[in-house]
C-alpha cells in the first residue's frame, strides 16, 4: 500500500504571486485594453447583474476551476472582472432548509432543465429509479449527445459542486503523455502545489480511517485490491476532514454522511465557494452574474469583443438579452460549454478566423462504472462517506485506474462500486449542424469497449480470486457496465493547437481558453487539480505578457 504524493502545500510559487500581485499597480484597466483600437472607459464592477451595454476590461465566461483562477488572479493584478454564469449562485436555502438536495432522494434542485431524473445508477435491486421532477435549474446537467452522456456541474462553482472532491495530481511520469508542450518542471514545481493549496487539498488521517465505519467499503476494497496483487492508493481529497470526523461523532449535521455528492453537499465540501469564489469576492474587483449564458462573441467595431448574453429564468426560459463589451474575453465554460461556443462562433461568422483545431480532440477520461457482488462476510457498510479516498492503480500494466466509489443508499449492499479512468486512445469531434442549429459531438458508443476491457484488467483477476461476480443491476436490466457516460469531460480546444501554448486562441488577440477544453482527452486520473493547475499557469503568463 502507497499513498499518493501530495505535493508540498508550502510551495506556493509565492514570489510569482506577489509579482502578479504587485502588477496591478502598473497595469490597470487601461492596460488590458491594448488590443482595443479605440479608448473606451470601462466601469467598475457593479452590486448586480451585468447591464445591457456595459463595457468590462475582462469578462470570463464560466465559474468552474478554470474560470475561478483566471479570475482572482485578474482581480489580484488589479483588473475589473465580470464573471458569467449558466446556472445558479446556489447560496439560498430551500423549503427544507437545505440549499442541496439529498442524493437518494433527488428533487427540482437535482437536474438542469429536466423533468425527469437521469441519474448516474439508473436501477437499483432491479429497479428503475429515475422520477419525474419538475422542470428547474438545477445542479447537475445530464447533457445527451449520440453515444455518450456528459454529466457538469451547472452553479456557481461549476464541476466542483457535484464531484466528489478526489483531488489527484497525476504521476510526474505519464504528465508528458497528458500535455505535451507543458515544461513538467514548472507544473510540479510551481503550479499543481499551487492549485493543490488554493483549493484547499488535503489527505484523510490514515489511523481514523482504519476504524471509521463509514469507510468500511473502502477497507473491503483494498482487501480485495491487494489481495490480486494491485496497488491500493491513497488519494487526497477537498473535504473539511475535522467536519467529517464531527459527523462521525454527531456533533454537526452530516453531510458525506448524509451521502451527499452529486447534486451538492451541504457542509463539509471545500468546492470553489469556499475557496477560490471566496478570494475572489474578497478583492471586490469581481462581480459574478448567474441565469445568464454567453450566446455570441465577435469583434467590436470600436475595438474589444461585442458579447451577446441571454437572461434565463429558472425554468430556462430567456427573459432578457443583454450586449457588452469586453477587452478580454476569457472561455471557461468547460470543456462541453467552451468546445460548443467556440464551434458555433466559428461556423456561423461571427469568429470566422478560428483555426480548424476548435473543436476536436474531446474525450471522456476513460470512463466507465461497474459494481461487484461481495460475499455476505464482506459487508460494506450501511453508513458510507460520499467522499471517497482511494484508488487501485493498474494503470502501467492494463491502462485503468479504478476510483474505490461509495454507493450511499443507506443500507447494506454488500457491493463494491468503482469509477475507473482508463488510457482510452478515442477522441471526438464537436461539428455545428447548420440544419438543427446546434453542436454534434462524433463520439461512438462502441468505443467504450476499450475502456471496459481496461478496466477488466482489474475486476476480472478480482472476482476471480474473491469468487464474485459483477452486479447487473446498477444500469439497466442484466447490464454489468455504466459505458454510457463520463464525469470527465475533457478537450475540444486543445492547448498549443486550437490555442497558442498558454490558452491564447488563434486569429484573435484577447480571446483565451482557460479550462479542460485545453486538455486532449485524459489526464490519467481525475483531472480537476490539473485543470486548477493549467489555468495556474497560463493566466500568469498571460498577465506577465499581455497586460
Amino acid at each position: 500500500m502507497r499513498e499518493t504524493a501530495l505535493p508540498d502545500s508550502g510551495s506556493t510559487g509565492v514570489s510569482r504571486r506577489r509579482f502578479v500581485v504587485g502588477a496591478g499597480a502598473a497595469v490597470g484597466a487601461a492596460a488590458i485594453a491594448s488590443h482595443v483600437a479605440a479608448p473606451r472607459a470601462y466601469a467598475a464592477p457593479a452590486a448586480g447583474p451585468i447591464a445591457n451595454g456595459a463595457q468590462v476590461p475582462a469578462l470570463v465566461i464560466g465559474t468552474g476551476y478554470g474560470g475561478s483562477v483566471t479570475a482572482l488572479r485578474l482581480a489580484q493584478a488589479g483588473i475589473d472582472v465580470h464573471m458569467i454564469e449558466m446556472g445558479m449562485a446556489w447560496d439560498t436555502p430551500g423549503s427544507d432548509g437545505k440549499i442541496f438536495a439529498n442524493t437518494t432522494t433527488p428533487d427540482h434542485r437535482s437536474f438542469w432543465l429536466r423533468t425527469r431524473t437521469k441519474q448516474p445508477l439508473s436501477n437499483f435491486l432491479g429497479f428503475p429509479i429515475d422520477k419525474n421532477i419538475p422542470k428547474y435549474t438545477g445542479i447537475l446537467d445530464a447533457e445527451e449527445f449520440a453515444g455518450i452522456m456528459v454529466y457538469q456541474g451547472r452553479g456557481v462553482g461549476g464541476g466542483s459542486l457535484v464531484n466528489g472532491g478526489m483531488a489527484v495530481t497525476p504521476k510526474r511520469a505519464n504528465f508528458a503523455g497528458i500535455l505535451p508542450s507543458v515544461n513538467a518542471d514548472e507544473m510540479y514545481s510551481t503550479y499543481y502545489p499551487r492549485a493543490n493549496a488554493g483549493l484547499g487539498v488535503t489527505s484523510v488521517d490514515q489511523r481514523w480511517w482504519e476504524n471509521a465505519p463509514c469507510y468500511q467499503y473502502a477497507r473491503v476494497g483494498r482487501k480485495h485490491a491487494e489481495r490480486s496483487g494491485f496497488p491500493f492508493v491513497f488519494v487526497p481529497n477537498v473535504y473539511d476532514w475535522d467536519y467529517m470526523k464531527a459527523e462521525e461523532a454527531g456533533t454537526v449535521p452530516k453531510s458525506a454522511l448524509a451521502g451527499e455528492v452529486i447534486y451538492g453537499n451541504n457542509a463539509g465540501k471545500k468546492s470553489l465557494q469556499k475557496t477560490y469564489i471566496a478570494q475572489i469576492k474578497a478583492t471586490g474587483r469581481v462581480t459574478i452574474t448567474p441565469l445568464h449564458k454567453v450566446t455570441s462573441v465577435a469583434p467590436a467595431a470600436g475595438g474589444g469583443y461585442t458579447v451577446t448574453i441571454d437572461e434565463i429564468n429558472t425554468t430556462g426560459d430567456t427573459v432578457a438579452t443583454k450586449q457588452v463589451t469586453a477587452a478580454r474575453v476569457f472561455f471557461a465554460a468547460g470543456s462541453v460549454g467552451t468546445s460548443k461556443l467556440l464551434v458555433k462562433l466559428k461556423a456561423t461568422g461571427a469568429l470566422p478566423n478560428l483555426n480548424n483545431e476548435v473543436g476536436k480532440g474531446w474525450g471522456d477520461n476513460g470512463n466507465v462504472m461497474c459494481g461487484r457482488a461481495n460475499h455476505m462476510w464482506d459487508a460494506t457498510g450501511k453508513l458510507q462517506s460520499s467522499m471517497p479516498t482511494a484508488g487501485i492503480d493498474n494503470w502501467d500494466a492494463g491502462g485503468a485506474f479504478a476510483e474505490v466509489a461509495p454507493l450511499p443508499t443507506g443500507i447494506e449492499t454488500y457491493a463494491s462500486f468503482y469509477l475507473s479512468i482508463t488510457n482510452t486512445p478515442h477522441r471526438a469531434e464537436f461539428s455545428w449542424n447548420a440544419a438543427t442549429g446546434k453542436v454534434d459531438l462524433s463520439w461512438q458508443a462502441a468505443w467504450k469497449q476499450t475502456s471496459i476491457d481496461m478496466a477488466k484488467t482489474i475486476f476480472d483477476k478480482i472476482n476471480r480470486k474473491e469468487g464474485t461476480i459483477y452486479r447487473t443491476d446498477l444500469f439497466g436490466t442484466y447490464k454489468i457496465w455504466g459505458d454510457h457516460l463520463t464525469y470527465h469531460p475533457l478537450g475540444g480546444a486543445v492547448l498549443n493547437k486550437a490555442t497558442d501554448n498558454y490558452g491564447r486562441l488563434h486569429g484573435y488577440p484577447g480571446l483565451y481558453v482557460m479550462d479542460g477544453s485545453l486538455i486532449p482527452g485524459n489526464v490519467t486520473v481525475n483531472p480537476f487539480v490539473t485543470i486548477t493547475a493549467l489555468a495556474e499557469r497560463n493566466i500568469e503568463n498571460i498577465i506577465a505578457n499581455d497586460l
